[in-house]
C-alpha cells in the first residue's frame, strides 16, 4: 500500500493526476447513469443504451489512463505508440459493450455480476496494452504480485458497481455506492499497476521535460474525451425530459377524461380518499355531490352524438373554471358528473350546487343551435349522512337518482327516508331476480276484437307480477327497476316465451300480441330469440305480433330496419305501438313496414267531446286505409268511444269495455269462434301495464 501511495506522490505531476481524478469520476457517473438507463429499457432500446454507455465509459477511462500516465514522471525520455494506444481506445469501448451486454442477458443476479467481471477484465486489458503503447528509454520490470492485485481490484469493484447499478428503482445513495466502487477499481488498477512498473534508465542525462506541453497535451486530450463523455451525458438528458414529459402525460390520461379534460372516475376516487382522510384529522365536513344532465338525451337523438360530445366538452369547460380552491368536479361517464366541496354548513353545499346548476342551464351554441341542458344533483355529507366513505358515495347517488326520477333540475339533499326508498327498491330489483330465475311471474291476457262485427281476433299479453308477501305490484313500478338494474332482456325473454306457450294451446286458435321495449329491441339476437321461442313452443309464426313504440325505432333506424327485417322474414307481425304519442310518427310509418297502427288511448280519451281528439283519430284511420294498414284504437273504456270509432271506421279496438286482462286459466270460456287467425306482422317484446 506504501509502494503505490509513495508512487503516486513522488513519481506522479499531481495537478494531472487529479485532473484524471475528475475525468474518471465524471466518466463514472455518466456510464452508471445510461447504464441503469439500459436496465429498465425494452430489448432494442436497451442496445442502443450499452451502446452509449460503452462509448462513454470508454472514453472515459482511457481518458483517466492517458492522462494519468501523462502525468507519470518516468527517470528516463518516454513516448506513446499511437497505434497501441488507439487500440487500447478500441478495446475499451468494444469490452465494455460486451460486458453491459452479459449484464441485461438474463433476469437473474448473475448475469449482471459476469458482464461486471467482464469490465474490470476490460479496464485491466486497456491498461495493459495502455502501458505497451508506453515507450521509455531504459530497462522496464513488472512485479507480479502488484499486477494481479490491480487486476483483481478492477474485477471486483466493476462487477459490484454493475451488478449495484443493474436495477430498476435504483435510488441515490445506491448509485453513488456504485460510482465509487467503479473509481475505486479504476484508480486502484491504474496505481497499483502504475506501482508495478520499475524503469531503469540507461542514461543518466536525458532532455528536460516540457511540463507546459504536458499539461497542455493531457488538457487537450481530456476536453475532446469529455466531449465524447458529454454527448452520452447529453442523450441520457434529453431521454429523461422526454420521459418525464411522456410519463407526465400518461399520469395526465389516466387521471382525466379523453373527451372533456376533466378529473375521471379514478382521480375522483384519489381525491375523495384524500378529502375523507383530512377530514378525519380535522374534524371538518365535506359533500359529495352528484350530477346527471337532464334533456341532454335530446341534444344527441336530434343533433347526433357529436353535438352531445361537443357539448359535455363545453359545460366541463364551464365548470372546470368557475371551481375555488376547495372544489372537486369529475367526470364519470356519460353524463354523469361528481363534486367534491369542503363545507362548513349545509348553506355551503346548496350555494356550491346552485353556483354549478347555473353554469349547466347556460344556453350552449352547438352548429346553428342553441341547446340548454339541466341537471339533477343528489348531496350526503359527511359525516352526517354516513361515516364510511363508500357509503357516503352511494348516499349521495341515491339522492341524485331520487331527484333525476323526480324531474327536478336542482339539489336533493340525502335523507333517511330516501335511504328507505332506495333499499326497498334494491331489495325489490333482487326478488324481482329471483322470481324471473324461478319463472315466479305471471301474463295477463286482454282481448282485442273487431269493432264492427265483435269478433276476437287476439290478446295481448300483459306481465302481472303477485309477490308472496307484498302481493300485487304494479307494472309502473317494477318495470323501471328492470330497466335500472339491467334485467328487461330476460324479463322479456320470459314473457314471450310464456306467452307462445300458452298461445299455442288456445283452441280455436288466435293471436297473442306482445310488447318489446326498445332495450330488448335494439340487442341483435333478437330475432334468433323468437325464431327458437317459436320452434319451441309450436306456436305458428304468423300468430305473434310483436307491438314496439316509436322510441325503439328512432335510436338507430339502419339497425332497426334490419332486425325488423329479420322478424319479418319469419313470418311474425309488427305492430306500431302508442301511434300519436311521438314527435317522428308519419317518418316512421314511411320508413318501416309495419301491419298494424294501435292508436295510444290519449287520442280516445274524450274522443266523444273533443272535435280536435275526434279530427286526429279520423285523421289516423284515413291514413291507415290509404296504406292499407288495419288500426287498433287502445283504451276503449266507454260505450260512447265504441259509437264514434265505429262510425268513423276503426278496424280494431281493445280497452276494458270490451275486456278486462284475464289470466290464462280464465280465457277458456271467452274463446269463441274468431273471424280467422287475421293477417299479423312482427315485434317482440317484454311486458307493460293494462
Amino acid at each position: 500500500m506504501m509502494t503505490v501511495v509513495s508512487c503516486i506522490a513522488n513519481e506522479h505531476n499531481l495537478l494531472l493526476v487529479f485532473i484524471a481524478a475528475l475525468t474518471c469520476l465524471f466518466g463514472a457517473a455518466i456510464t452508471l447513469r445510461l447504464l441503469h438507463r439500459a436496465a429498465i429499457a425494452s430489448r432494442w432500446q436497451r442496445l442502443g443504451w450499452q451502446f452509449l454507455a460503452a462509448v462513454a465509459g470508454g472514453g472515459g477511462v482511457w481518458t483517466t489512463h492517458f492522462v494519468a500516465m501523462l502525468a507519470y514522471e518516468p527517470p528516463a525520455p518516454a513516448s506513446f505508440d499511437p497505434v497501441m494506444t488507439l487500440m487500447s481506445l478500441m478495446i475499451a469501448m468494444l469490452g465494455l459493450l460486451a460486458g453491459f451486454s452479459i449484464s441485461g442477458m438474463g433476469a437473474t443476479r448473475k448475469f449482471p455480476l459476469l458482464g461486471g467481471t467482464l469490465v474490470g477484465l476490460t479496464y485491466s486489458a486497456m491498461h495493459y496494452t495502455g502501458m505497451r503503447a508506453y515507450h521509455v528509454v531504459g530497462l522496464v520490470e513488472w512485479r507480479i504480485d502488484y499486477i494481479l492485485v490491480s487486476v483483481l481490484i478492477a474485477t471486483l469493484c466493476s462487477a459490484a458497481a454493475v451488478a449495484v447499478v443493474w436495477r430498476s428503482g435504483l435510488q441515490m445513495q445506491r448509485f453513488w455506492l456504485a460510482v465509487a466502487l467503479l473509481v475505486t477499481g479504476i484508480v486502484g488498477l491504474h496505481f497499483t499497476a502504475m506501482a508495478a512498473y520499475r524503469v531503469t534508465p540507461l542514461t543518466q542525462s536525458f532532455a528536460e521535460v516540457d511540463t507546459a506541453a504536458i499539461f497542455t497535451f493531457a488538457l487537450a486530450i481530456t476536453i475532446v474525451a469529455l466531449i465524447v463523455v458529454s454527448s452520452g451525458l447529453a442523450s441520457y438528458l434529453i431521454d429523461t425530459d422526454v420521459r418525464a414529459d411522456s410519463q407526465e402525460q400518461l399520469r395526465h390520461m389516466a387521471a382525466h377524461d379523453a373527451l372533456t379534460g376533466l378529473p375521471n372516475r379514478a382521480s375522483f376516487s384519489t381525491h375523495i380518499s384524500k378529502v375523507f382522510d383530512e377530514a378525519q384529522g380535522r374534524g371538518r365536513k365535506f359533500a359529495v355531490i352528484g350530477v346527471d344532465l337532464n334533456r341532454f338525451k335530446e341534444i344527441n337523438d336530434t343533433l347526433g352524438h357529436g353535438a352531445g360530445d361537443e357539448a359535455l366538452r363545453i359545460i366541463s369547460r364551464r365548470l372546470a373554471q368557475c371551481l375555488e380552491e376547495d372544489e372537486f368536479v369529475a367526470r364519470l361517464g356519460g353524463d354523469e358528473f361528481a363534486a367534491v366541496k369542503k363545507c362548513g354548513a349545509k348553506s355551503d353545499v346548496s350555494a356550491f350546487a346552485e353556483r354549478l346548476a347555473e353554469i349547466v342551464s347556460r344556453p350552449m351554441r352547438i352548429g346553428s343551435m342553441e341547446m340548454r341542458v339541466g341537471a339533477s344533483m343528489g348531496a350526503a355529507i359527511w359525516p352526517d349522512d354516513a361515516k364510511e366513505l363508500d357509503e357516503l358515495v352511494n348516499n349521495a347517488d341515491v339522492a341524485m337518482y331520487h331527484a333525476k326520477h323526480a324531474a327536478l333540475d336542482g339539489l336533493l339533499f340525502y335523507d333517511a327516508g330516501i335511504g328507505a326508498l332506495e333499499r326497498k327498491r334494491r331489495q325489490l330489483a333482487e326478488t324481482l331476480r329471483h322470481s324471473i330465475e324461478h319463472g315466479e311471474l305471471d301474463v295477463h291476457y286482454q282481448v282485442q276484437k273487431s269493432l264492427s262485427t265483435s269478433e276476437i281476433h287476439g290478446y295481448e299479453a300483459l306481465l302481472r307480477w303477485t309477490h308472496p308477501k307484498l302481493g300485487p305490484i304494479s307494472p309502473s313500478e317494477f318495470i323501471p327497476v328492470a330497466e335500472e338494474n339491467g334485467l328487461v332482456g330476460s324479463l322479456g325473454a320470459w314473457v314471450l316465451r310464456r306467452a307462445c306457450t300458452d298461445a299455442a294451446a288456445w283452441e280455436p286458435p288466435c293471436r297473442v300480441a306482445v310488447n318489446v321495449s326498445a332495450v330488448q329491441f335494439m340487442d341483435a339476437n333478437l330475432p334468433r330469440l323468437v325464431h327458437e321461442i317459436l320452434v319451441e313452443t309450436g306456436l305458428p309464426p304468423h300468430r305473434l305480433e310483436l307491438e314496439l313504440t316509436e322510441t325503439a325505432l328512432i335510436k338507430d333506424k339502419v339497425r332497426s330496419l334490419h332486425i325488423i327485417r329479420q322478424i319479418k322474414a319469419l313470418g311474425v307481425g309488427l305492430a306500431l305501438d302508442d301511434f300519436g304519442s311521438g314527435y317522428s310518427s308519419l317518418e316512421t310509418l314511411r320508413s318501416f313496414p309495419f301491419d298494424k297502427i294501435k292508436l295510444d288511448k290519449a287520442f280516445v280519451d274524450g274522443i266523444e267531446q273533443d272535435r280536435q281528439s275526434k279530427a286526429i283519430v279520423r285523421a289516423v284511420l284515413a291514413l291507415g286505409k290509404s296504406l292499407d294498414i288495419p288500426v287498433l284504437a287502445e283504451g276503449i273504456e266507454t260505450e260512447e268511444q265504441m259509437s264514434v270509432l265505429r262510425m268513423e271506421g276503426c278496424d280494431e279496438g281493445q280497452g276494458y269495455l270490451l275486456g278486462r286482462p284475464s289470466a290464462t286459466r280464465d280465457l277458456a270460456h271467452k274463446l269463441v269462434p274468431t273471424r280467422g287467425e287475421g293477417p299479423h306482422q312482427e315485434n317482440l317484446a317484454t311486458s307493460r301495464s293494462a
